[in-house]
């Protein structure tokens, strides 16, 4: 891991470093004065600015739930047939999950075992039942399939969409690489959702 430089030390890049951190060794094996070596900053210079790991935490997967929710009050979101707005949300989850790439992925690893991580478990399933109610309206109005019981669809779709964390890298891969990947998940989803018509 690069140490950040003391002359460059911001809250913002502070947050980063903890994510990084947080991300490698596990939020709960994550201590202190790892961050402290990380940043290449004092505890005490962290404590000025936050009261302890638990804050960066908060404010990470805060960045990260923000993001997600955002997009359903995005205009798309929110206006035409439940399967343009459901086709919508999953392609902007892909592009907020490559955009966030290393908040998102904390967030899916939480745990529960502390307030903000329970605080975070509980928003991320508020985010995944309104998506959820997406697909059933979208099974109603009879645009995708019904065979597949709504939250074991949501469930498969959440599966593809979450585990891109785990392989993709966007070393040397640009926009294109990240529009490629949301254009990838959405034909697939869609493909298989799809009521045949």
């Amino acid at each position: 891991m690069t140490t950040a430089k003391r002359d460059t030390y911001t809250p913002e890049t502070l947050l980063s470093v903890a994510v990084q951190v947080f991300n490698e060794r596990g939020y709960d094996g994550t201590s202190m004065e790892h961050l402290s070596r990380a940043a290449g900053i004092s505890k005490s210079s962290i404590y000025h600015h936050v009261a302890g790991k638990e804050e960066l935490l908060h404010r990470a997967v805060s960045r990260a739930l923000d993001g997600l929710f955002g997009i359903l009050d995005e205009e798309h979101a929110r206006v035409g047939s439940a399967a343009a707005r459901l086709e919508y949300v999953v392609r902007r989850m892909v592009e907020v999950l490559l955009a966030e790439l290393p908040y998102v992925t904390l967030l899916l690893r939480v745990r529960g075992n502390t307030d903000t991580e329970r605080w975070a478990l509980e928003r991320r399933r508020d985010f995944d039942h309104r998506v959820a109610e997406l697909l059933r309206a979208a099974a109603a109005e009879g645009e995708v399939r019904t065979d597949v019981e709504v939250r074991l669809a949501t469930r498969l779709v959440f599966g593809m969409i979450n585990s891109i964390v785990e392989w993709y890298r966007p070393e040397g891969r640009g926009t294109t690489g990240e529009r490629e990947v949301a254009d990838a998940v959405a034909r697939l989803v869609f493909g298989g959702l799809r009521a045949a018509g």
